[in-house]
């Protein structure tokens, strides 16, 4: 079956991304209204930032803003498929230069990538709603201030933030995907 999953915006509008077997790829229609909410004020899209896509899947998220943003995105991953689906969608768009691919388990990479990342997307499995928890108060104690996180969870199985760390920006349901959009104090 062919993917869905496509560049929503930006230079590379419209390109289909592969996605590694057993994904669960965040819907178009979700993308699309996350990204207008990032562009409302939430992000500055005339400076250079970089972006970590901490659970890659796809990379889809990552390649978005690669595809909007004058970025550096950073994708890890633990899976070994989803680190050779990431490599063709970027190779596909010719951003080898501008990224980092890296297998490697996201909690693990918060030590190397939270204080260099501006915007870092979060989307641990929707069955393990405690290790996203676990990985966003992790990068609580090491990303820099004003550090933008999207953390997109499964809307029944909701996680709050520690709102000590995190400032709430936005917290919208669009269907099965949560994004709460988190701003580091």
């Amino acid at each position: 079956m062919e993917s869905k999953l496509q560049i929503i915006s930006g230079k590379y509008r419209g390109r289909k991304l592969a996605l590694p077997p057993h994904a669960r790829p965040t819907q178009n229609r979700a993308r699309i209204a996350l990204f207008n909410m990032l562009e409302s004020g939430i992000i500055d899209t005339d400076v250079k930032h970089t972006v970590w896509d901490a659970f890659a899947g796809s990379g889809a998220f990552g390649i978005e803003c690669i595809s909007r943003y004058d970025t550096d995105t950073i994708f890890t991953d633990i899976a070994p498929e989803s680190i050779a689906t990431v490599r063709k969608n970027v190779a596909a768009i010719h951003a080898e230069n501008q990224t980092k691919i890296i297998q490697l388990d996201a909690v693990a990479a918060i030590v190397q990538y939270a204080k260099a990342a501006d915007i870092v997307f979060v989307d641990a499995p929707y069955d393990a709603a405690e290790m996203g928890r676990a990985f966003i108060n992790k990068l609580g104690r090491s990303a820099k201030s004003g550090t933008i996180v999207v953390w997109e969870q499964e809307s029944t199985n909701a996680v709050e933030a520690n709102t000590e760390i995190w400032d709430v920006l936005r917290d919208k349901t669009y269907g099965r995907a949560r994004f709460l959009i988190l701003l580091r104090k």
